[in-house]
C-alpha cells in the first residue's frame, strides 16, 4: 500500500496522488510528495460525505481519477481532516489546491455529492484553477436541514453553495452534472442557477449515485478539463 501525502493547513486531511500514464500505458497512485511525473497538470478531487462513508477511494472519485491519468493530468484524491460542518472541509479543499498548484502549472477541481458542494464553495472562496466540475452537487454544504427558520451563516444550515456562485470568477470553468432521478440531494437548485450564469451543464438519466455509470460520467469531467488543463492555453 502506498504512503499518504499529508496535505498543508495542520487539519491531518491526506491525500493519494494518483500519477499519468506514461508512455507505454502504465500508471500509479503514490503518495510520495517527490512522484516521478510528466504532467503538468492536476485535477483535486474532493469525496463525498465523510460522516456517511465518504473517501478518496470512492468509485467515482477513482474512475475520474483513471481517465484523467490516461490523458496525462494527475489527480490528487484526498480525504478531509477532522469533521467540521463544511468549513473544515472547504478549507481542506483550497490546502488541496495549494499542494498542487506548488506543483503544477495548471489545477482544476472536481467533487462529488457532498464533495461538489465542496468543489463549488472552494471555487467561490479564492481556489486558484482554471475550471470545477461538480457531479451531484447539493445546494448547501453541511446543512442540517432543520427547518424554514435554519439560519444562512453557515452553523446549523450549513453555506448557501447555490449563493456562492456569482463569486466564482468568470476566469473559471463550471460543470455541473446530475442525475435526473436524483432524491438524496437539492441538486435541482444548484443546476438552475448555474444553468442561468451559462456554465456547462451535463444530464444523466441516473440516480444520486449513478450506478453503472461511473465510465460515462469519468468521460464527461475529463472532456470538459482537457481543454482548460493543455499547456497552450493561457491562464
Amino acid at each position: 500500500m502506498s504512503e499518504t501525502i499529508l496535505l498543508p493547513g495542520g487539519r491531518d486531511a491526506r491525500g493519494t496522488l494518483g500519477v499519468a500514464a506514461d508512455s507505454d500505458g502504465a500508471a500509479a497512485d503514490t503518495g510520495t510528495d517527490d512522484a516521478a511525473t510528466a504532467a503538468d497538470a492536476c485535477v483535486v478531487a474532493c469525496p463525498p460525505h465523510p460522516q456517511h462513508g465518504g473517501h478518496r477511494g470512492d468509485q467515482r472519485l477513482r474512475a475520474v481519477s483513471d481517465e484523467l491519468r490516461e490523458r496525462g493530468i494527475d489527480c490528487l484524491r484526498f480525504d478531509y481532516g477532522p469533521w467540521d460542518g463544511g468549513r473544515g472541509e472547504r478549507t481542506d479543499a483550497l490546502n488541496a489546491v495549494a499542494w498542487a498548484n506548488e506543483r503544477y502549472d495548471r489545477v482544476a477541481l472536481f467533487g462529488f455529492s457532498f464533495g461538489a458542494s465542496v468543489a463549488l464553495s472552494a471555487a467561490a472562496h479564492g481556489a486558484d484553477v482554471v475550471a470545477v466540475a461538480a457531479l451531484a452537487p447539493d445546494a448547501r454544504l453541511g446543512a442540517t436541514r432543520a427547518g424554514p427558520d435554519t439560519p444562512d451563516d453557515g452553523s446549523i444550515g450549513g453555506i448557501d453553495v447555490v449563493a456562492g456562485l456569482p463569486k466564482i470568477p468568470e476566469r473559471i470553468g463550471v460543470q455541473v452534472l446530475y442525475g435526473t432521478r436524483d432524491d438524496v440531494v437539492d441538486v435541482g437548485t444548484v443546476v438552475d442557477a448555474a444553468r442561468t450564469r451559462g456554465h456547462s451543464i451535463v444530464e444523466f438519466a441516473a440516480d444520486h449515485f449513478f450506478i453503472g455509470q461511473a465510465g460515462k460520467v469519468a468521460t464527461a469531467v475529463a472532456d470538459f478539463f482537457e481543454p482548460a488543463l493543455q499547456a497552450d492555453v493561457p491562464r
